[in-house]
């Protein structure tokens, strides 16, 4: 991986949307001054209890420094840590954490930390917007995924057996802070699923990410600071400006769910324990790309472009050995669908995606034929 402590350079981004501001702060060692950002925030400036949730990973690597650094400002600090993984992201955690919380007596007063990947981030989030009918949340990402993605427009959730983020809440942080430097000591594997994220940015919004992904891929494969620390920023510009325009997915925040529907479906069937998430969407993205070109949104010659650059990126492109039946089941509980109606993300072109009612309009041969062909 490549050395972040070298890149100094620092960036600052705005979230506005109707109900919520707060800014996004990248850059390299971060962690080490959290306390000046957080009294740089006014709402959390004078909190004098801190909750830190995370995981068991993440929790030796960055928590007890972090922890050290707000007890010697002068807070009372408190941890919760879960294990790592997605099987944890359940009601059964969130509920620890509630009772950790009441049987500490912490008041609304107190401010949630989220340090860790997505999983963290969605726990943490949900405690926090139910907690006394909620308490104001910091995300502090630690992999890519949660860095580009996740930490960033509000939305948690836990897990349901019959799908993924059914039951949460949209609840914004007051404040994003993203340590890059936190990718050194990211497992290979976290860091090339992550990076499943970022190319979606480039195939629904961006052509000129998706170009710039394409022609810096040696660089960006090999962590190289001065190529990823941009191509994160230009992500987390993306998600602020498609979160401020709809930020109840209403409209055009669904399409950050490119790959998703067959994603998610992936990860329900293989209970969670197969796939990284963004493994499972770059399967996903690749049946998106293949339904587009089928129905004609786009041409053989794009669709290619698009699973080629996933699989040039290391994600897997194959469909594994699961029924299509089973799949055309699990997308039934995905959160776009309304009643029967199941909507997926689809390619205009590279840099635009729409919604489409593919069922309603196509009936189910689509998506068949489109398994079939990435099998």
């Amino acid at each position: 991986m490549g050395d972040y402590r070298q890149n100094a350079e620092v960036y600052r981004l705005e979230v506005t949307t109707p109900t919520a501001a707060y800014p996004i702060i990248i850059g390299t060692g971060l962690l080490t001054h959290a306390d000046k950002y957080l009294e740089q925030t006014p709402k959390i400036r004078n909190l004098a209890d801190v909750l830190i949730i995370s995981n068991d990973t993440v929790y030796p690597l960055y928590g007890e420094a972090l922890k050290a650094q707000l007890v010697n400002s002068g807070r009372n600090v408190y941890e919760y840590i879960i294990p790592d993984g997605e099987v944890y992201k359940t009601w059964d955690t969130a509920e620890k954490i509630l009772s950790f919380a009441l049987k500490h007596q912490l008041s609304r007063k107190t401010l949630i930390i989220a340090l860790g990947g997505g999983v963290v981030g969605d726990l943490a989030g949900f405690a926090a917007s139910i907690y006394l009918r909620g308490v104001p949340l910091v995300q502090i990402p630690t992999t890519l995924l949660a860095q580009v993605d996740s930490s960033i427009g509000g939305k948690t959730a836990v897990n349901h057996p019959l799908g993924k983020n059914l039951i949460g809440a949209f609840y914004h942080p007051e404040l994003v802070l993203i340590d890059l430097s936190t990718l050194n000591t990211l497992p290979r594997r976290e860091f090339l699923a992550g990076l499943a994220e970022v190319i979606k940015y480039g195939i629904i919004w961006d052509a000129d990410l998706f170009e710039t992904l394409a022609a810096e891929r040696e660089q960006i494969l090999a962590c190289n600071p001065a190529c990823l620390a941009p191509v994160i920023n230009r992500c987390c510009e993306i998600k602020a400006e498609i979160v401020g325009q709809d930020e109840r997915e209403q409209s055009l925040r669904a399409i950050l769910n490119y790959g998703h529907t067959i994603g998610h479906a992936l990860e329900r069937i293989t209970k969670y324990s197969e796939y990284r998430h963004g493994e499972a969407v770059a399967i996903g993205m690749a049946a998106a790309a293949k339904i587009s070109e089928l129905i004609g949104m786009i041409s053989q010659t794009e669709s290619s472009r698009i699973i080629d650059l996933i699989a040039q990126y290391q994600l897997p492109t194959r469909l594994p050995r699961i029924s299509h039946d089973s799949i055309l089941e699990a997308v039934k509980y995905d959160k776009k669908a309304v009643r029967d109606q199941i909507f997926f993300v689809l390619s205009r072109s590279i840099g635009e995606a729409a919604v489409v009612n593919v069922f309603e309009k196509y009936g189910t041969t689509a998506v068949r034929k489109a398994l079939t062909l990435i099998e």
